[in-house]
């Protein structure tokens, strides 16, 4: 059980993260489901409520126990890893709102994460994808629907989310495309010829009115188009194609990048085509190995 004051705090971080950080309602979310579960958890482990008092007694023993408890659920250590993550901010917080002194229980390190490394296409495979979802539905808007979807995903690097949240004052794809990303942020997108035109191609065969303020991309029943429908047909794609369990939406925006920095694509320019805070994470989606870094490196030094 967890104490009303508790709560009410749990409320004010969650809000601050809102207002400051611009924190995604999703994201905000898993904060609150991680704080709670760890506050119950605490409940239970001392025995009675979970409140501000049983905080500012937090021990390293009490987060380690806390660890061994989410593995034997079998919460995996990238999970628990984030978990940790929320916990620490909440106290930490916490502790500097009510004054007192949590650094030794919060200076435990979590679980070692190995970073995923992410599984790009090749672009024959980009390209036999894309061909693949077109073919795919028996209904030619269906069809044309399918690709334009796939090929804002693989052309532009979009987010799958991003790309489903479009409306239909956007269907005539201006020459750059504002988005509106994680967090708010905002970026802006070269739109390629072949991505406005299937994107028209699949507006003038649908059968369904596209209202300005209305979903861009609609399912067979008129309301929009789900991220389940376009993971359900790029896995019949990938089953036909006998390409790998990795080659979802979201891969196509990994090849994006990807295929990018292999034409010569600046490893910065292509952190703001995907709206990357930092650029590691960029660096981690385009898969770079240590061979094109070095080519592009002596290319571009000027020592070279």
């Amino acid at each position: 059980m967890i104490a009303p004051q508790l709560s009410a705090a749990l409320e004010d971080w969650l809000g601050q993260g809102r207002a400051r950080r611009g924190l995604a309602a999703r994201t905000v979310e898993a904060y609150r489901a991680d704080v709670a579960e760890f506050l119950a958890f605490l409940a239970a482990h001392h025995g009675g409520t979970a409140g501000v008092a049983m905080l500012e007694r937090l021990s390293i023993p009490d987060l380690r126990a806390f660890m061994a408890h989410e593995r034997g659920r079998g919460l995996s250590a990238r999970s628990l890893a984030r978990r940790l993550s929320a916990v620490r901010g909440f106290c930490g917080w916490l502790a500097e709102r009510e004054g007192f002194d949590l650094s030794a229980a919060l200076s435990l390190r979590g679980p070692r994460v190995k970073a995923r490394l992410p599984r790009p296409l090749t672009p024959e495979g980009a390209r036999a994808m894309l061909d693949a979802v077109e073919t795919d539905a028996a209904e030619p808007w269906v069809a044309a629907r399918d690709l334009a979807v796939t090929t804002l995903l693989y052309g532009l690097g979009l987010r799958i989310s991003e790309a489903l949240g479009l409306n239909g004052r956007d269907a005539d794809l201006p020459p750059v495309l504002r988005i509106v990303g994680k967090g708010g942020k905002e970026r802006l997108v070269p739109v390629l010829p072949v991505a406005r035109a299937a994107v028209a191609d699949y507006v003038r065969l649908c059968p369904h009115p596209i209202g300005r303020d209305g979903p861009l991309f609609l399912g067979v029943r008129g309301g929009r188009l789900s991220p389940r429908v376009v993971q359900l047909c790029m896995e019949r794609a990938r089953a036909r194609l006998g390409l790998p369990a990795t080659a979802t939406p979201h891969a196509l925006r990994h090849s994006f990048a990807t295929h990018l920095l292999a034409a010569g694509g600046d490893l910065r320019a292509i952190q703001e085509l995907l709206g990357h805070a930092s650029l590691s994470t960029t660096q981690g989606y385009t898969a770079v190995d240590a061979g094109r870094l070095l080519e592009v490196y002596e290319r571009a030094h000027p020592r070279a």
